[in-house]
């Protein structure tokens, strides 16, 4: 039995072909692949200067890598520059912010749903591995663009 897959099955995505799409102020991203079965999602994040992303939980862990810009840990304070990694594990909360003059931007792989938190910890929205490919879906729709095949 091989367990290899066919040669030239490779899938590349020009990421600049996608454009920022919104997700809340100051807040944006560039899909870049929709794992199968809603396993997940790999995506470039970008945030302006001052964002805050809000305190969450994700329910599978967190590859996030910093292209440009810096941001800070708001539970701990450590700021993460370009070229830092920071792995989330299953269950982890926490909630970030960009600082500096520039746009953080961050190459993400997150598995699972993500969940937004209140002030007492109760669920204020759950994102699924369903939401961003209907966000980017729906973009796509509204400005008149042919969505690009990115699994899931």
């Amino acid at each position: 039995m091989d367990l290899l897959p066919p040669q030239d099955a490779s899938e590349t995505v020009d990421a600049e072909q996608i454009g920022w799409i919104p997700l809340g102020p100051g807040e944006s991203f560039r899909p870049l692949r929709f794992l199968p079965d809603g396993r997940g999602r790999v995506l470039l994040l970008r945030l302006e200067p001052g964002t805050v992303v809000p305190r969450h939980r994700h329910l599978g862990e967190v590859h996030a890598y910093n292209v440009a810009g810096q941001r800070k840990l708001l539970g701990t304070g450590e700021i993460v520059g370009p070229g830092g990694y920071v792995y989330e594990p299953p269950g982890n909360v926490d909630s970030w912010k960009a600082v500096g003059d520039v746009p953080v931007i961050v190459h993400i792989v997150s598995y699972g749903a993500m969940e937004y938190l209140g002030e007492n910890g109760e669920v204020l929205r759950r994102d699924t591995a369903s939401s961003l490919p209907d966000v980017y879906r729906r973009y796509c729709a509204d400005h008149g663009l042919t969505p690009l095949n990115l699994g899931g």
